[in-house]
């Protein structure tokens, strides 16, 4: 038996408890997110939209927090231009997020197709959070297929039932998709940089929703983390550089 020939057994063989702890995360999500939209089909049946309107919604936009300003604004009897503005504004983020899969999945034709309706928060959490690539790709899909199939299943339901819960708030739905999320990224939040674009984007937040809708607050919020990211490694390069001076001085 060679020498290699232990470390590549040892790796195989714990690979599948790893792959089955990344299904089940993945399905834990699907499920934690996928009940709020139960909410998003209730309120959008009470903002008038019919049944197959709420469902086609839920299927081609996907992206929660989009549906829910459009639904909202809709509900308070704004134009269609007014319900589509902020319902961009907050699904741009998700081109942030495809830059940033981009290169871990690498996927291309149909695939990549495919993929671009799962770029969600929950699917680029789950796969960015891991450290191999084969187990990135498959949280990736086995978390944004798992939140899709019960998102659209939960709305359905929840246009179904009607105004019967009409406020997601009355039994707690409306915390369960954030919980998810910062459960999600709490994890990463670590070192002194990541703590750093968490308290920046976090002030900047709380700063500008009393006065900002909410797709310019994600906006800005992710502008925030791109400029973070873009002067750390300069800060520290003249950090490191005048280290480098003061100890050519002192010697």
């Amino acid at each position: 038996m060679s020498e290699g020939a232990l470390p590549a057994t040892a790796q195989a063989l714990a690979e599948p408890p790893q792959r089955r702890t990344v299904v089940r995360d993945a399905l834990a999500v699907g499920l934690a997110t996928g009940t709020y939209g139960f909410s998003f089909g209730a309120l959008s049946n009470t903002a008038g939209l019919s049944t197959a309107q709420t469902v086609a919604l839920s299927a081609l936009m996907f992206t929660g927090a989009s549906q829910f300003a459009f639904v909202g604004a809709v509900a308070a009897g704004g134009t269609p231009l007014a319900a589509v503005f902020p319902a961009v504004l907050l699904g741009l983020r998700n081109s942030f997020y495809g830059f940033a899969l981009d290169g871990l999945l690498r996927l291309r034709g149909l695939r990549r197709l495919v993929g671009a309706q799962l770029v969600i928060d929950e699917s680029t959490a789950m796969t960015i959070g891991q450290r191999r690539v084969e187990f990135a790709s498959l949280a990736f899909w086995a978390t944004g297929g798992s939140v899709f199939v019960l998102w659209n299943l939960a709305t359905l339901l929840g246009a179904l039932s009607g105004d019967m819960i009409a406020d997601p708030a009355t039994i707690g739905l409306d915390a369960v998709a954030p919980a998810a999320f910062v459960a999600l990224v709490a994890p990463r939040i670590r070192t002194r940089p990541a703590w750093l674009v968490a308290a920046a984007t976090g002030a900047v937040a709380l700063c500008l929703v009393p006065f900002q809708p909410a797709g310019v607050v994600v906006l800005a919020a992710a502008a925030v983390v791109m400029a973070v990211v873009t002067l750390l490694p300069r800060l520290a390069g003249v950090t490191t550089a005048e280290r480098g001076t003061t100890t050519e001085v002192d010697q």
